[in-house]
């Protein structure tokens, strides 16, 4: 019946932001349904509960990335004394076989947490359906085989992710090109690859397969890793270029043909000289960017307001669209940063506020994130160049420091980009505005200093911080030399 809702909640999309929204609500007793449908790769991929982080992103990306740093790791221990006959060959479809079995036990995971029990206090109901919208409080699920539900609720949240894209005016792209929703599932190695695009997906894949031993180039249209400091995504490709990644800077692809022995055959435009330029490859991985899943959510019958230049879909500072008991969470929603860990707390504060009396909000700034590239990049906070924007030059002081960390000495290994800046303003106390790391374990030294920063840590705290001898992470509380005062920012002595 139409005045009927059978939910309390309602949430669609099944990866990280919806599944914690879903079972934040359960915990207050809510009445919950999640609605969540793969549709297949067009190379026929297709995976189960857990949304993109799970299934075709962080998990089995730094499980790649993993592989490739041991194999580093096996070329540094015999200056430790490990006698390691080389050369030590990388099987691909061991690996790939040991990181898909690892995301099938997180997708069975997260399926027996929304498990119908069968008893009459069932609050948590699944359904591997693609919705849309009917009208603003029901939406219509078709199933695989084609078969039509209603469901309706009082509250519907939308956390639907987003989706490679394809560069359809390139022909054959869509044909003989693989996305990430792929590289993770291939049963065999890729071999030589073209990854296309700079964004943190191309450079962390083209890092990972460069590590295996694969013979890689990337092609940059502009500037790698846009919106983050530039300075250290130039100390990022600089890094890869100097560990065996090929780049092709300017250049956008035209075509791309199968050729008769089976491989691809790319055609491109340099865009300085004009020329066109070509090569043959056996895997071309596009990574140019992702689009909002909210096609097919038929928003309009819903009166769900998207942004028409990207699809996103428009929220405030609640997480609610134009509609008021309608709400996106995570990467469909406009404005907020594409991470698992973001909307999953935005994803459980937003059930906390509709079922347990809360009012906290959200909070967007200082999110900490790190690019998981052979060399690892750790941020929170501003990069220089918004610092500058934001409170102009002559109110910014950079500290900074080029450092090698101590693994490497013996292991005779390259440190050149081994960077670390801190941006503060330059009124004392000199507030920390952001903190760019680039070396090993960016991640776990990143995680530690976002909460000071988050707590309003000042350049003179930091100083007044003591240090873990020998780390990494302790020539972030030792730096000294400002930008400012054209001292050489290169780290001497212990």
């Amino acid at each position: 019946p139409a005045g009927q809702r059978n939910y309390d909640l309602l949430v669609i999309g099944g990866g990280s932001g919806g599944l914690a929204c879903a079972k934040e609500a359960a915990q207050w007793g809510r009445k919950v349904a999640v609605v969540d449908y793969v549709e297949p790769s067009p190379r026929g991929t297709r995976w189960g509960l857990g949304g993109t982080c799970v299934n075709v992103g962080c998990i089995p990306k730094k499980l790649m990335h993993q592989a490739a740093l041991l194999g580093g790791q096996i070329r540094d221990a015999h200056h430790y004394g490990w006698e390691v006959t080389h050369p030590v060959p990388h099987n691909w479809r061991k690996m790939a076989e040991a990181v898909q079995n690892h995301v099938k036990s997180l997708n069975w995971g997260h399926r027996v947490q929304l498990q119908d029990r069968g008893d009459s206090k069932t609050i948590f109901f699944y359904f591997n359906i693609k919705a849309s919208f009917v009208n603003k409080h029901t939406v219509c699920g078709v199933t695989k085989g084609g078969k039509e539900t209603l469901l309706s609720a009082d509250h519907i949240v939308i956390a639907t992710g987003g989706r490679p894209k394809y560069p359809l005016h390139v022909e054959g792209a869509l044909e003989y090109g693989i996305t990430s929703d792929d590289i993770f599932w291939l049963k065999e190695s890729p071999g030589k690859t073209l990854v296309v695009g700079a964004s943190y997906v191309a450079l962390e894949c083209a890092g990972f397969l460069s590590g295996l031993g694969l013979d890689t180039t990337v092609m940059m249209r502009s500037i790698p890793l846009r919106g983050f400091d530039q300075q250290m995504a130039s100390l990022v490709t600089e890094h890869m270029e100097s560990h065996g990644t090929q780049f092709l800077r300017g250049c956008t692809p035209l075509q791309v043909r199968r050729l008769p022995d089976g491989c691809l055959q790319v055609i491109w435009e340099d865009r300085v000289s004009g020329r066109e330029d070509m090569g043959t490859f056996d895997t071309v991985l596009w990574a140019i960017g992702r689009v909002p899943e909210t096609r097919s959510l038929n928003l309009e019958k819903a009166g769900v307001k998207t942004n028409p230049d990207n699809e996103k879909i428009v929220v405030d500072a609640q997480e609610a669209t134009s509609v008021p008991h309608i709400y996106a969470i995570g990467d469909v929603a406009e404005g907020r940063p594409e991470l698992t860990p973001t909307a999953i707390m935005a994803g459980k504060l937003l059930a906390q506020r509709l079922f347990g009396q809360s009012s906290d909000l959200m909070e967007y700034d200082n999110v900490p994130t790190t690019v998981f590239t052979p060399l690892e990049y750790g941020c929170v906070g501003l990069s220089e160049e918004e610092a500058v924007a934001r409170h102009g030059q002559e109110h910014i002081e950079v500290y900074h420091a080029y450092y090698k960390p101590l693994e490497f000495t013996v292991a005779e290994r390259d440190s050149s980009q081994c960077y670390i800046k801190m941006v503060c303003l330059r009124e004392p106390p000199q507030l920390v505005l952001g903190l760019h790391f680039l070396g090993p374990n960016a991640g776990e030294v990143t995680q530690g200093f976002a909460l000071g920063i988050k707590c309003g840590a000042s350049y003179a705290q930091m100083m007044r911080t003591v240090g873990i001898h020998p780390t990494c992470a302790e020539e972030v509380v030792k730096l000294r030399i400002s930008k400012r005062s054209g001292l050489d920012p290169t780290v001497t002595g212990c």
